[in-house]
C-alpha cells in the first residue's frame, strides 16, 4: 500500500492544498512497517491537480488535515481513501501512527476556522 501526506519545510501539513511536496510511503499493512519512503514536489497548483498526480503516483491513501469538498470527490473517483482531520509533526511519524492505529483524526475535511468557508480556498481540487 502506498501512503501520501501533505509537506510544507519538511512536516506534515495540516493543509493539504498548501502541499510544496508530498511524501510518498509504501508500507506493508500486515507487519505495520514503513518499507521506503520519497519526497516528491507537489505538481503546479490547479483544479484537480494533486488528486490526479497522486493517483498518477499510485497512492492508496491520503492522509490529510484540511481538504475541500472537490478534492474529496477527486479522490473518490481515483479509488484514493482519505482519512482527514488527521495532526502531526513529522511525515514518518503520522505514517507510522496511521499503521498503529494510533493516529487521531477527527474526520472533519476542512478546519479553516470560524469566518473561514470551505469555497474560498483554491485548494479543494
Amino acid at each position: 500500500m502506498k501512503i501520501a501526506i501533505p509537506i510544507v519545510q519538511g512536516q506534515f501539513s495540516d493543509h493539504f492544498g498548501g502541499a510544496e511536496a508530498f511524501g510518498l510511503f509504501e508500507v506493508d499493512e500486515k507487519n505495520r512497517t514503513i518499507l521506503s519512503h520519497t519526497f516528491a514536489p507537489a505538481p503546479e497548483h490547479e483544479r484537480g491537480a494533486f488528486p490526479r498526480w497522486l493517483h498518477e503516483q499510485g497512492a492508496d491513501v491520503i492522509l490529510a488535515g484540511g481538504m475541500g469538498p472537490r478534492a474529496l470527490q477527486m479522490f473518490e473517483h481515483y479509488g484514493i481513501q482519505v482519512v482527514a482531520g488527521v495532526a502531526g509533526d513529522t511525515p514518518e511519524a503520522v505514517v507510522q501512527a496511521f499503521l498503529s492505529g494510533t493516529l487521531a483524526a477527527t474526520g472533519e475535511p476542512c478546519s479553516g476556522g470560524h469566518l473561514h468557508h470551505c469555497g474560498d480556498h483554491g485548494e479543494e481540487d
